[in-house]
């Protein structure tokens, strides 16, 4: 029987009771954007076997807002899982998603979240094949939350990792930071400020392995790639830092701000150091190789702000040196709790 209190254009609790609803809500809306040879409505999906060794990643999506200036959860969400393969150097090949959705979320909101999803996919060159649908009754829920895996081949020769930092390396970020923090801070409209930010956000796949490729065969010169999600690159920083054994030293003057997040975080009292970023990744590699990476990763719109930051040392180990633009140093503290929750 139809929801008699929410109208016809919303998720009832029947589009998730395995009935005729939950038939129509997947072959009418997500099968349709997510068609591909691989997408199943079995149990599971069965996938050519590939003769590289595989990447597989998890991640959820909980953004409030949904929606964001730059993008939505479901942009999100593909860039989050596709960018964590990359990371480690394998190309994107599948992704399953799970959707838990609130009782009463617009139908015409979830199609542009499944849109979204589809031209990210395609971007990336990834194939969604195959997926769960749960609605949960009003007020479980806030809106959509949104769960995706994801399997990618690893490049030959490929060895990264956040404990392979070694010093003398290079750091390198792919482009300005802070910019999908600051976007969801103003989308919340907590603080009544209005400035022209759009989030970060966007499939890295594509860069990172073309700035592989183009070290000549020396990828294991590559050491370390990870994407400055939750925490921004400070916190990335401070992790591989950890993880590694070794002091990492940070040119304040080289850091990529855009001016507008620059606003924002120097009238609110933050640093953009601390703030998510979805579309921006750090590597660490050998000198040897930086500016074949940075000419390579410039070809890309989404990365062509790629800019050497600084340095990994065999001083202070742990920790993270900003050098300043007055010429000081100063230890970067280490993030404590959450400075924006609900980010990604």
């Amino acid at each position: 029987m139809q929801n008699t209190f929410f109208p016809a254009d919303r998720i009832t609790l029947a589009h998730g009771a395995g009935g005729r609803k939950t038939s129509e809500l997947i072959h009418d809306l997500f099968a349709r954007h997510f068609a591909s040879p691989h997408l199943t409505s079995d149990d599971a999906a069965i996938l050519p076997v590939v003769g590289s060794p595989l990447a597989m990643t998890t991640d959820g999506f909980i953004v409030s807002p949904w929606r964001f200036p730059g993008g939505n959860i479901g942009k999100l969400s593909i860039c989050g899982t596709v960018n964590d393969l990359a990371c480690m150097g394998s190309t994107p090949r599948y992704l399953t998603c799970a959707f838990q959705i609130e009782e009463g979320f617009p139908l015409a909101d979830l199609d542009a979240i499944a849109s979204a999803m589809a031209a990210t996919a395609a971007k990336a060159g990834v194939q969604i094949v195959a997926g769960d649908t749960k609605v949960a009754g009003k007020g479980q829920v806030d809106g959509l939350f949104i769960t995706t895996t994801g399997i990618g081949e690893r490049l030959p020769g490929v060895e990264t990792s956040g404990a392979f930092a070694r010093p003398g390396d290079d750091i390198l970020v792919s482009g300005d930071i802070g910019r999908h923090g600051a976007a969801i801070l103003l989308a919340r409209g907590d603080y009544g400020i209005a400035a022209d930010i759009t989030s970060d956000c966007a499939p890295l796949a594509e860069p990172i392995l073309h700035a592989l490729r183009a070290t000549g065969g020396r990828c294991a010169d590559v050491h370390t790639i990870r994407d400055a999600t939750r925490g921004g690159v400070g916190t990335v920083l401070h992790e591989i830092a950890e993880e590694s054994h070794v002091g990492i030293e940070i040119n304040e003057p080289d850091l990529p701000i855009d001016p507008a997040v620059a606003g924002l975080t120097g009238l609110l009292g933050l640093s953009p150091l601390y703030l998510a970023c979805e579309g921006r990744i750090v590597i660490i590699c050998r000198p040897d190789v930086t500016e074949d990476i940075l000419h390579a990763i410039a070809q890309h719109d989404d990365t062509k702000g790629a800019k050497r930051i600084g340095t990994v040392t065999d001083t202070h180990v742990g920790h993270v040196m900003l050098q300043t633009e007055i010429g000081t140093q100063v230890l970067l503290p280490e993030p404590t709790g959450e400075l924006l929750p609900r980010i990604c």
